[in-house]
């Protein structure tokens, strides 16, 4: 017979459940079960099976065993266990001695869910209390009695992880930490920004004297404003008319961008949560020192206390760093940093470097194109005219060409071969074609079919070309 792909339960999990109502051997003896077996068997069909001793032998082969874990916590424990491809003595050597080489810090993340609780704790000592065989237990059971036993468990596990995990993260802080500094202090200190400010200032000031009267300052959204004014002639933006007089009056301010450093990366910086990261880091290192002064005797932690702790403390000097200098620079250009964040700070100045240097392509590009302009007017009429006067002709001619071919395809088919050195009647058609341009002369020319089959064509008054 195939084998059908249930899902079965052990027996220590039927108890209290609707199986233990049911009698399957009872509905086997009602039925025949022949003409099941012979609808279903397979090619290779052996004898028939007995159910019963079947049922038997399983029991035989599953004895039941102690539970003290509840199912779904036991079975995804089993999961992670068979993930750390390594047997419960050597899982839990490793933790007691902090052995990162043995136990991978996705393993040890996962594992941490799996301390025991209060109640698991009370079960497996009323376990041992009665002295019962630990082979009772489950294998997840067994696992579980044995980490218990590590002291200090949860902190030595969390220790075990700060460890493998402190160097990538303090390499992935750091060059955030630094993008932030460097920005904001580069923007402070541009001296041709804060004058570039100065121009948009005033010209925005001169624009609204007569409504609105003069502004000290304006916020930095208010750069994008600049694309969005147009001139009277709606063909360049307030910007360009900044960037011609920039060019013209200030042409030191041009290339303001290069005092300006690692805006794009600092843009995509979530200050917030790096500095959580941080405080996160010297928890961990903290926890790592308590760890240590209650067993010095530890190889592993003294040699990583005595490698970063050096790295921490310049982690949080640089974090202490990066908070001040943005803070300063966001009030120093008049904003608030608790409501703008470096996502929202540093690409407004992104946008306004990209529409400035838009704008001076934008104004390189009118000037060649009046300078070429005004070329085309210096330069002799005669030169710029002919290739207009040369494409009619040319066209005249692929007329006249195509008129000739036609002829002679008309020639060859309804009409005598005439040959050149004959009569001369396709050089006269030819010469009186180029002399003269072609004009359709229905009235004068009848149709071929009305001519005898005889007489061939001549060029005559009659056919005006």
């Amino acid at each position: 017979m195939p084998v059908f792909n249930w899902v079965a339960l052990k027996p220590s999990q039927i108890d209290g459940t609707v199986f233990t109502e049911l009698n399957d051997e009872k509905v086997l003896q009602e039925l025949d079960m022949s003409d099941f077996e012979e609808q279903f068997k397979t090619k290779a069909q052996g004898p028939a099976l007995d159910i019963t001793a079947l049922k038997t032998k399983a029991t035989q082969k599953a004895p039941s065993k102690v539970t003290l874990m509840e199912s779904n916590r036991a079975k995804n424990l089993a999961i992670t266990l068979r993930k750390g491809g390594r047997s419960i003595q050597d899982i839990c050597t490793a933790i007691e001695t902090y052995d990162q080489q043995a136990l991978s810090l996705d393993f040890l993340e996962l594992l941490l869910r799996f301390l025991p609780t209060e109640y698991e704790r009370t079960l497996i000592g009323k376990f041992e209390r009665e002295q019962q065989p630990p082979e009772e237990l489950s294998d997840e059971d067994q696992f579980m009695m044995r980490f218990s036993k590590i002291p200090r468990l949860a902190e030595r596990m969390n220790v075990m992880i700060f460890l493998g995990s402190f160097s990538d993260t303090a390499q992935l802080l750091m060059p955030q930490l630094n993008a932030i500094i460097a920005a904001s202090m580069s923007l402070k200190a541009s001296s041709k920004l804060r004058h570039i400010l100065e121009i948009v200032l005033a010209f925005g000031n001169y624009m609204n004297s007569s409504k609105r009267g003069a502004a000290y300052g304006f916020r930095l959204q208010s750069l994008d404003a600049l694309l969005e004014m147009k001139s009277t002639d709606r063909k360049q933006t307030l910007l360009h008319y900044l960037v011609r007089v920039i060019t013209e009056k200030y042409p030191e301010l041009t290339g303001f961008p290069t005092e300006l450093h690692f805006l794009d990366k600092a843009g995509t910086v979530s200050l917030d949560g790096v500095l959580q990261d941080v405080r996160g880091l010297q928890q961990g290192m903290e926890l790592t020192r308590r760890e240590f002064l209650r067993q010095d005797d530890s190889p592993v932690l003294k040699d990583f206390l005595k490698v970063n702790s050096e790295v921490m403390e310049k982690l949080q000097a640089d974090s202490k760093t990066a908070k001040e200098a943005y803070e300063s620079a966001v009030e120093y250009f008049g904003e608030n940093p608790k409501t703008s964040p470096p996502t929202t700070f540093f690409p407004m100045f992104m946008r306004f470097i990209r529409a400035y240097k838009k704008a001076e392509q934008d104004i390189e590009l009118w000037k060649k194109q009046e300078a070429a302009a005004k070329e085309a007017e210096l330069s002799p009429p005669g030169s710029e005219r002919q290739p207009e006067v040369k494409l009619p002709i040319q066209k005249a001619k692929r007329q006249q060409m195509d008129m000739i071919a036609e002829l002679k395809k008309k020639q060859m088919v309804k009409e005598p071969l005439i040959y050149e050195g004959k009569d001369g009647a396709i050089e006269d058609i030819i010469s009186d074609l180029r002399n003269n341009p072609y004009r359709r002369g229905d009235k004068g020319r009848g149709s071929a079919k009305k001519r005898p089959g005889g007489q061939s064509l001549q060029a005559t008054p009659d056919i005006a070309l």
